[in-house]
């Protein structure tokens, strides 16, 4: 069973009236072309067990990031959120400093950028990024990376170069689930994972399944592969709400993850479900 208190450890909310989100695009996606909002996800969540959330960035613009905080702010279950800034400014410290003078700034915990879009496999390496990256670490915060599987080569080496700074692999570096593969990824997963400044999220794995047509056993692969490479002192659970609605609802999510990890201890488990997230977020 899954532990009686968990933190979900990446979800996202948006307001279409406040700004569009121009990756939801085409037939497929177009349930989630409406406004999300933190009061959707609160009834499930807290059916769920879950006492506490991180809320994830969705767009690469700056405006959003307070708004999540302000979000953090105003009570309810959201405990971190990670946000956006422009890693290749020069002033990325002044910019991490500003947002954490704002209302909600204190519950910020970390960065992420759509690394998934780079056209660039190296972009993590690049020096203006890494300079960005410094400038995270000396602030504290964690990095989340949100990517492919042929660009986790250049994260593992970009993971190595910055031993300061903690690398949050989102999704398990969306593995290609829907074609049944496990290799290259997995064995890039295992190199990624050797490195102790890094983590990864057991999330978003029902989106990469083939739509439709998949089951928690397709699923399974992946996540042992993770497990595996990472242990369960270093995964965290993570709903990817409301992005997983596409192919399951709150509690399917949480199932599937409790089924997942289902040859775990209650202590690993509560490690997976709850105390990780703390820990690495320090939340």
């Amino acid at each position: 069973m899954t532990p009686p208190r968990i933190i979900d450890a990446h979800h996202h909310v948006w307001d279409l009236a406040a700004r569009p989100q121009p990756w939801i695009t085409g037939e497929a996606l177009a349930p989630l072309a409406r406004t999300f909002t933190a009061d959707d996800l609160a009834a499930e969540a807290r059916a769920a067990g879950v006492v506490g959330t991180v809320v994830v960035q969705t767009v690469c613009v700056p405006e959003e990031t307070p708004e999540l905080l302000a979000l953090a702010a105003g009570g309810g279950l959201v405990a971190g959120v990670v946000g956006w800034t422009d890693l290749t400014a020069p002033n990325v410290a002044d910019a991490i400093r500003a947002l954490r003078e704002l209302p909600g700034g204190d519950r910020l915990v970390g960065i992420r950028h759509q690394v998934q879009e780079e056209p660039d496999p190296h972009w993590l390496l690049r020096p203006a990024v890494r300079r960005g990256l410094l400038a995270v670490a000396a602030a504290g915060l964690v990095y989340d990376l949100v990517l492919k599987p042929h660009q986790l080569p250049a994260a593992m080496l970009a993971a190595a170069g910055l031993t300061g700074l903690t690398f949050v692999l989102d999704h398990l570096g969306k593995p290609p689930i829907a074609t049944g593969a496990v290799a290259p990824w997995a064995a890039d997963l295992r190199r990624f994972a050797t490195l102790p400044n890094t983590v990864c999220k057991l999330s978003g794995l029902v989106t990469e399944a083939a739509p439709g047509h998949w089951r928690t056993e397709d699923l399974k692969p992946y996540a042992d592969a993770a497990l595996d490479a990472f242990g369960p002192q270093r995964l965290l659970f993570g709903s990817d709400w409301p992005v997983c609605t596409l192919e399951a609802d709150y509690p399917e999510v949480v199932r599937i993850a409790d089924r997942l990890t289902a040859g775990l201890t209650a202590a690993e488990k509560l490690a997976v479900f709850h105390d990780n997230a703390i820990r690495v977020y320090g939340l």
